[in-house]
């Protein structure tokens, strides 16, 4: 499970720099045009970064996989794919309303999809409460959704204001949650 979607992740990565094209000129300033495209590029980059190394932890803490957690992964999966496309629209269409409201539904579903991947992969466990333990109250994975439905919303009233929720979301989860690999450190001692 851990290597097909490590797979995965790194498909969406290759595709999404497939949608940076090269500047037709060698100055600075022709940069420019392509500006929004590569600062959507950098801000998904960071978020599969994010769902990557998050994902790897989890995983580190999880001794049994069942059907449930298998499709909760696929349903993950799913959202994170979406990322390469609603990065290009954003990006292409320089932050537009429309496809910045639909960067954070897709933000949105993924974050509800790693919770249900969390919990599916929790209940297996229940004999053995790793993950549990680490993520204790999990106040930025409670919060973060919240912030995504103000993100959408917000992208309906100033467009650069829900981008900078994103990138505020992304930064809060930018430091990996050092519980979890504390405990998995602590585990196999």
């Amino acid at each position: 499970m851990e290597a097909f979607s490590d797979g995965v992740i790194a498909i969406l990565i290759t595709v999404m720099v497939l949608e940076l094209h090269v500047p037709r000129g060698t100055h600075w300033h022709d940069l420019n045009k392509e500006a929004p495209v590569l600062l959507t590029y950098v801000l998904s980059f960071v978020y599969l970064a994010i769902y990557w190394n998050n994902h790897h932890h989890m995983l580190k803490a999880t001794r049994r996989v069942n059907g449930l957690v298998l499709w909760a992964n696929m349903h993950l999966l799913f959202w994170l794919s979406l990322v390469p496309f609603t990065t290009g629209w954003m990006g292409q269409h320089h932050f537009a309303t429309t496809p910045t409201a639909a960067y954070g539904i897709v933000l949105l579903a993924a974050a509800l999809a790693y919770y249900a991947l969390q919990a599916a992969i929790i209940a297996e466990q229940r004999d053995d409460p790793i993950l549990k333990t680490a993520i204790g109250r999990d106040l930025k994975g409670k919060s973060s959704p919240l912030l995504y439905v103000a993100g959408i919303a917000l992208a309906y009233v100033d467009r650069w204001l829900a981008v900078a929720v994103y990138v505020f979301v992304a930064l809060i989860w930018l430091v990996p949650d050092r519980r979890v690999a504390g405990m998995i450190r602590a585990a196999e001692r």
